[in-house]
């Protein structure tokens, strides 16, 4: 590689020719003069390489033979800070302003000390102080490092201030750029980011990065049609500005654009490396469509990618589930539990799929499973007691509903489930008492006595009194 690139291969040689004359220096053999610039790129090349003593050693000799070397006391002082003496740190920065103030490294170290000590107010004010007297990419640099004070003091407002103010210094930052659009989700100043990037852009049309930040804005007020149009422009400027399409599928999700989203999904996956989120994004589209095989291949998809992903194995078990396929079902599901098994909702699936299946003692254990595990959980205790219900265990049911009750709270739901229970152990009045609290509690929830056992409707007294709260409504 060095010989198509012959320029590599001298710097290389001068480099090593200065490091041999400095350690003729120390070895106090003869030795050519080594010049301020030959002394910086010398503890430069020991600091890279983490030899500290050499490059602290390097400084001293240097300033030695330099002392208003401003430059010089600057790189000791950056040692020093790497060594935690801060204190002998600040005081050389001291010196080094007496010579020069223009320098802004001065004042990055400076805040790099004040940071170490925590003392974030002095950090923050050593920039603001100096942010005016810097024009061009100084005072840029200057915003993004009081931005990061800011940050590291968790003043969040005044971090996006910084950006912000950066970004109007300079439209074209690509570091401002990029951090602003997580501050501005962050700060949820979507508001200001949408005017500040509409500035940017009526001046700079072909920035991407700006069209990028407008859309997330966009996308963060839900406004996804405009977030849309937005990345579509970065993605005509930037054909291959992969986060552009990742966004875009996202609002189409939200919009319900499912084929759309696929669309710009299926092209992130061309451009950039493939992402578990993104096939699993591409599974939900299927599914919403309906179209479980298709689900289920790319939730596979995400899963070779992030195997202990419990949730995915969950998703590929509820698109067999829409397809009354329990069997493939039961066995996905099994893959979850044995990742987490710690998930009410996977062990609620599971009891399903068995009670399709007929085995109830196994449906009926993992419905207790679930109730162990999130015993306030209305929804556990439903399909537990449906799970004995169904399986005939009335008094059962019963017994547990009472502790449902005290667990979970009295729920309607629960008062349905009374009343079904009651009129199925031939205490039809009793039944019917507790199924008119119920109608009068959430008449909405009626569906829900009639999906657990059907055969409650050939009951005269339970048919009229639905029919009739189903006219007053």
């Amino acid at each position: 590689m060095n010989q198509d690139f012959p320029f590599l291969n001298e710097d290389f040689e001068d480099l090593r020719e200065l490091l041999q004359q400095f350690e003729n220096l120390r070895s106090g053999k003869s030795h050519s003069f080594l010049d301020e610039d030959s002394f910086e790129q010398i503890i430069d090349y020991y600091d890279e390489h983490d030899e500290l003593p050499t490059a602290m050693q390097a400084a001293e000799i240097g300033i030695a033979q330099f002392p208003y070397s401003s430059t010089l006391l600057l790189k000791k002082a950056n040692l020093l800070i790497e060594t935690k003496k801060y204190r002998e740190a600040l005081e050389l920065l001291e010196k080094a302003a007496l010579l020069d103030r223009n320098d802004i490294n001065l004042y990055i170290l400076q805040t790099d000390v004040y940071l170490a000590l925590n003392q974030h107010q002095k950090a923050a004010a050593v920039l603001e102080e100096q942010i005016e007297q810097f024009t061009g990419e100084d005072r840029t640099e200057l915003l993004l490092e009081l931005a990061d004070v800011y940050d590291d003091w968790e003043e969040f407002e005044k971090v996006f201030d910084c950006l912000k103010m950066a970004l109007e210094h300079e439209p074209n930052s690509e570091e401002a750029l990029h951090k602003i659009c997580f501050w501005t989700e962050f700060t949820g100043r979507n508001e200001e980011s949408i005017r500040l990037h509409t500035d940017i852009i009526n001046e700079f049309p072909y920035n991407q990065l700006a069209w990028f930040n407008l859309g997330t804005a966009y996308q963060g007020l839900k406004l996804y049609e405009k977030a849309i149009d937005a990345y579509q422009y970065a993605i005509a400027i930037d054909e291959k500005f992969d986060y552009a399409y990742r966004n875009m599928g996202d609002a189409y999700i939200r919009l319900h654009k499912y084929a759309d989203a696929i669309e710009v999904l299926q092209k992130h996956l061309e451009i950039a490396k493939p992402e578990d989120v993104i096939y699993e994004a591409i599974g939900h589209c299927y599914q919403r469509q309906k179209k479980f095989t298709q689900a289920r291949y790319y939730y596979r998809k995400a899963s070779h990618l992030s195997p202990t992903d419990d949730k995915l194995y969950y998703k590929i078990a509820v698109a067999y589930m829409m397809e009354a396929n329990w069997d493939h079902a039961a066995k996905s599901l099994l893959s979850a539990i044995k990742i987490n098994k710690q998930k009410a909702e996977y062990n609620i699936a599971l009891g399903e799929c068995f009670l399709e299946l007929g085995k109830n003692k196994d449906a009926l254990m993992h419905f207790m499973n679930a109730v162990k595990t999130r015993p306030k959980s209305a929804t556990a205790w439903q399909a537990l007691i449906k799970g004995l219900y169904t399986s005939g265990f009335l008094e059962e049911a019963l017994t547990q509903l009472t502790q449902a009750e005290e667990k979970a709270g009295r729920k309607p739901i629960f008062v349905y489930y009374r009343a079904a229970i009651l009129i199925a152990m031939g205490k039809a009045k009793e039944g019917i008492i507790h199924l008119e609290t119920a109608l009068q509690m959430a008449p909405r929830l009626v569906k829900k006595i009639v999906e657990l056992d059907p055969a409650l409707l050939q009951h005269g007294n339970v048919l009229e009194l639905i029919s009739r709260y189903r006219r007053k409504r």
